[in-house]
């Protein structure tokens, strides 16, 4: 009895680890577009030797903004690789010091400074005007929405929309650029538009810029230079779904054996 109440336990805890809230690319989307225009609240973060950073302080330059979390093998590190591309064909026509970039670790407490620091590192971010930032735990929710970033913790991690945020020399969010092919002039022209301070408008509609959203819950394939479905997620939950199976013919085997033997007592 003891592990049948185990067995159905776990089951609830697998049913409702499985059915958190999906991901909705139109409502993160809204929420990205709604932030444009408005001033970033002054928060405090971590840099990766622990000392702290107030987004203030990145002011009087653009300032490029990403969101990431270490635990991420593969979506974060191929989209963290792409935007050092664009960065240097970037800072080839704009030259050096021209601008900031922070990437920003939201799953707290596991993106620690030092954690954030080992990311930079695997993945060969050497820049002096790049940091990674590590907010309090307490800040992540306030932090994500005044940038407009939107996130869903799921089994496998999390699913989240891929942005990064220009920020421009008073702090003011100037546009979202979405995706994971991140290139320099993608990133490139809105820097230049700060820099000259000649703002041009970006004539996208709203389903064009939906077109770009990607989620994490989707493994880069390098082969292909695509993204497809995790299918490991599946496999680990056919595997519990078939131990749960095994589990029930197992008691449904023991109860027809004791109900078995009960007839052949006469009891």
């Amino acid at each position: 009895m003891r592990f049948r109440h185990a067995l159905l336990a776990a089951l609830a805890w697998f049913l409702t680890s499985t059915a958190l809230a999906a991901f909705d690319p139109t409502a993160a989307l809204s929420a990205s577009q709604a932030v444009v225009g408005q001033t970033l609240p002054d928060y405090t973060l971590l840099d990766r030797e622990g000392r702290p950073v107030r987004l203030s302080s990145y002011r009087g330059k653009p300032l490029l903004v990403s969101f990431i979390y270490t635990g991420c093998f593969q979506v974060c590190p191929t989209t963290t690789r792409a935007l050092l591309g664009a960065l240097k064909a970037a800072q080839d026509g704009l030259g050096t010091n021209q601008f900031n970039v922070i990437s920003i670790g939201f799953n707290q407490p596991a993106d620690s400074p030092q954690a954030l620091k080992s990311f930079a590192t695997q993945n060969g971010i050497s820049y002096p005007n790049w940091e990674f930032l590590s907010p309090h735990t307490s800040i992540v929710a306030d932090l994500t929405r005044s940038f407009g970033f939107s996130h869903v913790a799921t089994a496998a991690g999390f699913d989240h929309i891929l942005q990064v945020t220009v920020v421009d020399a008073q702090g003011r969010i100037y546009r979202q650029i979405y995706g994971d092919g991140y290139t320099g002039d993608k990133l490139g022209e809105p820097l230049k538009e700060l820099i000259s301070g000649a703002p041009v408008t970006e004539n996208v509609s709203f389903s064009a810029i939906l077109d770009r959203v990607r989620i994490l819950c989707t493994v880069y394939d390098p082969v292909t230079g695509e993204y497809r479905v995790n299918n490991g997620l599946f496999l680990e939950i056919a595997g519990f779904l078939t131990f749960v199976i095994s589990v029930g013919w197992f008691f449904l085997l023991e109860w027809r054996a004791r109900r078995k033997s009960r007839r052949l007592s006469g009891t």
